[in-house]
């Protein structure tokens, strides 16, 4: 069988460069758990460098909302703890050196080029402070998550579960988590705008920004989707808020203060006493058990939002390139892994399959291991220099990456799937349950319903032995209850807190 390198042509070779890149994703044959070297089994392309700065100033955004997350929380849990802006930058930049070089370079570049990069989980950003209230030690949450990852990649349950979910579902769950997402972002500006104020500028006189920012984003975005350069959406108009932001007025709002260096990488001085660090200590037996119902819900929502970043390679990617797909199980491991090593070293991220990477490269028809080298050598570097930071967590930039490079790609994604009328069916039903309840339990409801043929195509059931139909839907939909019952989730920021 030839090889990789074997089968590879010049780009000259091919009428247009999207047949170039297509044949580069069919001839491709990943060594699983074994060394894959530039030019042997995959290459670089200029193309790498979209996905690579796109997940870099996602997962800045993300870090930084985490550790600002644990750092308000946990002020408001300890009497004795009082962290800021400060701590949440050093722990960022933490999460950005020592797993970005373990687990995005060498696994996901070299050593499993099928496993996704592990990333954060962004569902989960507003329980955080909830997590914190409720006693809970990020220390003990990981190894929790950790485990409970490692058990359900080992028995495949990833990949079953995907395989599991139907096409209507997905598609709904897309939806909602895209429609709902780009909402959160488009306050987010909003908020941000209204709010600038200096001592020769009034509160409020700069909201049109907001209203500009968002309309330039729209018309760039759909003139990218246009000439199907949806790939260049993130650099492009994260680059283009930043500018009109400048040239607006809110240049003062910009603060850069992050100076060069490295934070502490001494895992004594995070996690070693209640003095330094996260001065909490390390965890006792009560912190696992407030963690505990937390790192179910962590690991149940793994498989929809694995599922929803596979989706965009399968409709991107040209047939015959199954092999170079994500690997639902692999992912899980490295994310399991990832989680307690990233947070035992001092960091606090909780880990998921990372969305702001993989989107971008499926639509730059990419495949995962060179974007994930250039992408993991970009983190290390702007944790290094330190002011990146301070740029991309700006609202402004933040905000409008994650829109054009996660959620609106997630609804247009959702909406694709919705093709067929059984499948609106199954997807207006999760997308419902998600208004309701939340998005973990409409994902749980809707195929349990789904597989037994009482939504959506009703010949599905016929198809799936008794275990897919009823005791696995069955036990993770209790699953899911008693961890979303125990956290307290139904009484937080979705639908039912109308009700109670």
């Amino acid at each position: 069988m030839k090889t990789f390198k074997e089968l590879h042509k010049p780009a000259s070779e091919f009428n247009s460069r999207s047949e170039y890149l297509e044949h580069e994703l069919q001839i491709m044959k990943p060594r699983r758990f074994r060394l894959n070297l530039p030019g042997r089994d995959f290459r670089f392309e200029w193309e790498d460098l979209i996905p690579a700065f796109a997940g870099t100033l996602g997962i800045i955004a993300m870090y930084s909302s985490v550790m600002m997350a644990w750092a308000d929380g946990l002020t408001e849990a300890w009497d004795h703890i009082t962290l800021g802006k400060d701590f949440a930058i050093e722990v960022s930049r933490v999460e950005m050196l020592i797993p970005a070089f373990l687990f995005v370079i060498l696994a996901s570049g070299f050593f499993n080029p099928r496993a996704n990069l592990a990333g954060n989980h962004g569902p989960m950003i507003p329980l955080i402070a909830s997590i914190a209230l409720a006693g809970a030690h990020p220390l003990a949450l990981a190894i929790l998550i950790g485990i409970f990852g490692l058990l359900l990649s080992f028995f495949k349950g990833g990949s079953r579960l995907v395989n599991l979910t139907s096409k209507g579902v997905a598609g709904g769950l897309l939806i909602f988590l895209g429609f709902t997402g780009a909402l959160s972002q488009i306050r987010t500006i909003q908020t941000w705008s209204k709010g600038l104020a200096s001592s020769t500028i009034e509160a409020g006189s700069l909201g049109y920004l907001g209203l500009v920012i968002l309309s330039v984003t729209v018309i760039l975005y759909s003139f990218l989707a246009r000439i199907d350069k949806r790939w260049l959406a993130i650099p492009a108009c994260a680059i283009t808020a930043l500018l009109i932001a400048l040239i607006g007025g809110a240049s003062f709002d910009l603060q850069i203060t992050t100076e060069i260096g490295l934070p502490n990488l001494n895992p004594v001085y995070w996690w070693g006493s209640t003095n330094e660090g996260w001065m909490l200590g390390l965890p006792e037996s009560q912190h696992f058990i407030a963690s505990l119902p937390f790192a179910i819900l962590a690991v149940a929502m793994w498989s929809p939002d694995f599922l929803g970043h596979r989706i965009f390679q399968e409709m991107n990617y040209p047939k015959r390139s199954e092999k170079v797909l994500m690997d639902v199980d692999d992912t899980m491991t490295m994310c399991s892994i990832r989680q307690m090593v990233g947070t035992a070293v001092g960091g606090g991220n909780i880990t998921s399959s990372w969305g702001t990477y993989l989107i971008p490269a499926a639509i730059a028809k990419r495949p995962i291991p060179g974007g994930a080298i250039l992408l993991g050598l970009m983190v290390m570097t702007v944790a290094i220099l330190g002011s990146p930071i301070d740029i991309a967590v700006w609202p402004p930039v933040r905000s409008i990456a994650l829109l054009v490079g996660v959620f609106l790609p997630m609804i247009e994604a959702g909406i694709q799937m919705v093709k067929e009328s059984a499948c609106a069916q199954a997807a207006g039903i999760c997308i419902f349950m998600a208004m309701v309840t939340n998005p973990v339990l409409a994902w749980a409801l809707a195929m349990f319903l789904d597989n037994n043929g009482l939504i959506g195509d009703k010949k599905r059931a016929e198809k799936l032995s008794k275990v897919d139909r009823l005791l696995i839907p069955i036990s993770i939909l209790i699953i899911c209850i008693a961890a979303v019952l125990a956290v307290g989730m139904l009484k937080g920021s979705y639908g039912l807190e109308a009700f109670l």
